[in-house]
């Protein structure tokens, strides 16, 4: 699947910033999100390392969420990685085509 192919689906605007972030070394919110889901993206053939650091990628998602959004940080934190999801099962969806 082409990044233009990627564009499209739901969800792109977190995990091709995400993995824009990563590569270039950028801690954000966006990277966290994919490195939560790090092993489905990568079965999917992106390039989504996992967190290597003490606290689990979903961990800092939510810990980065709380300093910017205090209280809505736990609905924005499902909200985020829900959109993850559909990423991936788009991504699957369109691969198995």
């Amino acid at each position: 699947m082409t990044t233009e192919e990627m564009e499209h689906l739901p969800g792109s605007e977190i995990v091709l910033v995400g993995i824009a972030d990563l590569r270039a070394g950028r801690p954000s919110v966006e990277a966290s999100a994919v490195q939560s889901a790090a092993t489905r993206l990568r079965r999917l053939g992106l390039d989504a390392p996992s967190s290597r650091g003490p606290v689990p990628a979903s961990h800092e998602l939510y810990l980065r969420l709380r300093d910017e959004l205090g209280d809505r940080a736990h609905s924005r934190h499902n909200a985020i990685l829900a959109r993850v999801a559909s990423f991936a099962g788009a991504a699957e969806s369109a691969r198995a085509r």
